[in-house]
């Protein structure tokens, strides 16, 4: 592979702790794409330094630096990872291996590795939304935020939610439109020390995130 193969958008917002690991795990000729969302703890810095591309959103929301990283991406398949460390970059290599062999999109299924690591609060709300979209047909188990697809096709699907409802609304479209989905169980581990999560890292945090997640399922 050559490093333009594969893209990997990660977004950002106060990172920097947890970025030399998360690069450092890329797989060879993953290329990383961060997206800073107004971090200030000099999360721009830290990823340039280690080599990444850094875009900057002004815009404040997961689903918009998911889609200007999206934007930014030259290469065919582009893949999607949380910035904090949580995930083992290296199960990227089998949802791109599913894509190049077919799949419209693959998506990763988080497995914790140890008690604690998934606040009941975020994975009760992941049940329930899981369950609705297997109801509709689309064999996943989790909203997940490890993903792999092809970059146009990506783009052509017109995902237009800027928060934290653009995940879901992508496996909504993907499924209305026909999308051939894997899912494939990930590895999900703590958190980098010094970064926070803006979604499990809070009740108030979760409930931003269904407040989203609902406003995607009334359109």
């Amino acid at each position: 592979m050559t490093d333009l193969e594969v893209d990997v958008v990660l977004p950002c917002l106060d990172e920097a702790a947890a970025l030399p690991g998360v690069l450092a795990g890329l797989p060879p000729g993953y290329r990383a794409i961060v997206v800073d969302n107004g971090s200030a703890d000099g999360s721009p810095d830290v990823a340039a330094s280690l080599g990444a591309k850094v875009v900057h959103e002004p815009r404040r929301g997961y689903g918009a630096a998911v889609h200007a990283g999206l934007e930014a991406a030259t290469a065919d398949i582009v893949c999607f990872a949380d910035a904090d460390g949580s995930l083992d970059l290296a199960d990227l290599t089998r949802l791109v291996s599913a894509v190049e062999g077919g799949a419209d999109l693959a998506v990763g299924r988080r497995v914790p590795t140890g008690p604690g690591v998934w606040p009941w609060h975020a994975r009760a709300g992941n049940v329930v939304l899981a369950l609705l979209l297997r109801s509709r047909g689309l064999p996943v188990r989790d909203i997940a935020p490890l993903r792999a697809a092809d970059r146009r096709a990506l783009l052509g699907l017109g995902v237009a939610d800027r928060a934290f409802g653009y995940p879901l609304e992508l496996l909504i479209k993907a499924q209305r439109a026909g999308w051939r989905v894997r899912e494939f169980d990930v590895r999900y581990g703590e958190r980098a020390r010094g970064t926070k999560s803006k979604v499990s890292g809070s009740v108030r945090g979760t409930l931003r995130a269904v407040r989203d997640f609902g406003r995607v399922l009334a359109r």
